[in-house]
């Protein structure tokens, strides 16, 4: 079967891997973009996982602005070498990840970032209203991981889904960049600021 041009660009702009990985795995499967798809993803998420140990001390701060100056973000996303921290592929993502930070208002980075005390109120909360709609006891604290879990996705920054594309979180989009350029890539810390919001004391 021959694999057009056309299907190892649109391969390679979904997922972020090289010309002859996206050649290689359309043709393995045989034209099938899905599962092409999906192989390189795992790929890609290997790769991520082997380089997680890495450190990163190089990298850049993003500073962006939303809806006309309502919404301003500066995030610092970090990789290994000041040779990826200047290239564009390396700066489209950090300004990738402003952009989600402003349209998702994530509270944290990780769930590991997530306050234990913070995860006994929501998991009380969750408690108290299963209870109040007379939800059995045994199914409970199912629902209350369900709601944990729906908490962390729009919570965590990483378990947000993108905001350019629904099918993939902002961890995935990170692991996509991670197999690209080949340095591990971190999300440091973020602020973010609202026009009227509260600021806490």
């Amino acid at each position: 079967m021959t694999i057009s041009i056309e299907q190892i660009k649109q391969l390679r702009e979904e997922t972020g891997a090289g010309v002859l990985d996206c050649r290689k795995a359309l043709e393995t499967y045989d034209g099938d973009f899905e599962k092409a798809k999906e192989y390189l993803r795992e790929k890609g998420l290997a790769k991520a996982v082997k380089r997680a140990d890495r450190e990163t001390l190089e990298g850049m701060l993003e500073l962006y602005s939303h809806g006309n100056g309502r919404v301003g973000v500066m995030v610092e996303v970090n990789c290994e070498t000041d040779f990826v921290a200047r290239s564009e592929s390396f700066r489209k993502f950090a300004h990738e990840v402003a952009l989600q930070i402003a349209a998702g208002a994530p509270k944290y980075i990780r769930v590991e970032d997530v306050p234990p005390e913070v995860l006994e109120q929501e998991g009380e909360k969750a408690r108290n209203l299963a209870r109040v709609e007379g939800k059995p006891e045994k199914v409970i604290e199912r629902i209350v991981e369900g709601k944990l879990e729906k908490f962390f996705n729009d919570n965590c920054l990483l378990r947000q889904t993108y905001v350019r594309d629904e099918n993939i979180t902002l961890s995935d989009l990170r692991n996509q960049h991670i197999a690209a350029i080949g340095e591990n890539i971190v999300i440091r810390r973020f602020a973010r600021w609202e026009v009227g919001e509260e600021t806490q004391q």
